[in-house]
């Protein structure tokens, strides 16, 4: 069994960490490179990097805060938003990144899955998905930071993307997203019981109980979380031993 990670994200837009509710209400929280250097040193497993507008506003990828993220940071560094070439996955690596996310741009051309995990490994390719609940045990998949509805039957997504060669999905629960109101736990498990490869949950973490509940109850492999990070109301150390606690395996 895949020990769990614990994974704060860190949305940036215009070169600051922003947060909202539903992909709405955006509002500043600090310096990208301070708090990803706050969340090294509470032991963070990985850290995300989401550049929120970059595919809305059809820009790369914002290599200078990666660049100076990885010359402090020791942790794996995932980098997403932005990006649409494999020459964008080769220079966002290259600038210090373990692992690319991409999520509007696979949707759109799947083969960029397959040729990332091809020429950089499958390690290296995290697949982003914002999905959203349409019908009992049925989602579709959004892009554009959640504006775009793909009509996209998710399950059928995830075992696309497995088939590319994706080494990971990151799931994020529109619906749930800011609301701190928990994961969303059914979704995250037909998603997990869909494929073999790591899933991180994303979307919903209010409480400390909500990160023992999705080891618990789905396949998930990490759980990732802002609100709850950034506004200093838990630490990444108080969710691990939390997760000791009731006897989860954690990285």
């Amino acid at each position: 069994m895949l020990a769990k990670r614990i994974i704060p994200c860190l949305d940036v837009r215009n070169g600051k960490v922003v947060k909202g509710v539903n992909f709405e209400g955006i509002k500043d929280v600090g310096d990208p490179v301070e708090c990803a250097e706050e969340y090294n040193r509470q032991g963070a497993d990985e850290i995300v990097f989401y550049d929120i507008t970059a595919s809305f506003e059809g820009r790369g990828v914002f290599l200078d805060v990666v660049r100076d993220t990885a010359k402090k940071v020791f942790v794996p560094l995932t980098v997403g938003g932005g990006i649409k070439t494999v020459d964008d996955i080769r220079e966002t690596l290259r600038a210090g990144a373990d692992k690319v996310s991409v999520n509007s741009q696979a949707v759109k051309n799947p083969q960029l899955i397959r040729d990332g995990a091809d020429i950089f490994g499958s390690q290296c390719i995290c697949v982003g998905i914002d999905a959203k609940k349409i019908a009992d045990e049925k989602w579709t998949v959004y892009i554009n930071g959640g504006r775009v509805d793909m009509n996209l039957d998710l399950i059928d997504w995830v075992k696309q993307i497995e088939q590319l060669g994706a080494g990971e999905i990151c799931l994020n629960s529109i619906d749930a997203d800011g609301t701190k109101e928990g994961f969303d736990i059914k979704m995250l498990k037909a998603v997990c019981d869909s494929v073999s490869i790591p899933v991180i949950a994303s979307g919903g973490a209010g409480k400390i109980d909500d990160f023992s509940e999705v080891f618990e109850k789905t396949g998930a492999t990490a759980a990732l979380a802002a609100s709850l990070f950034h506004f200093k109301e838990l630490t990444v150390g108080d969710v691990k031993k939390h997760c000791r606690e009731k006897g989860i395996i954690m990285r």
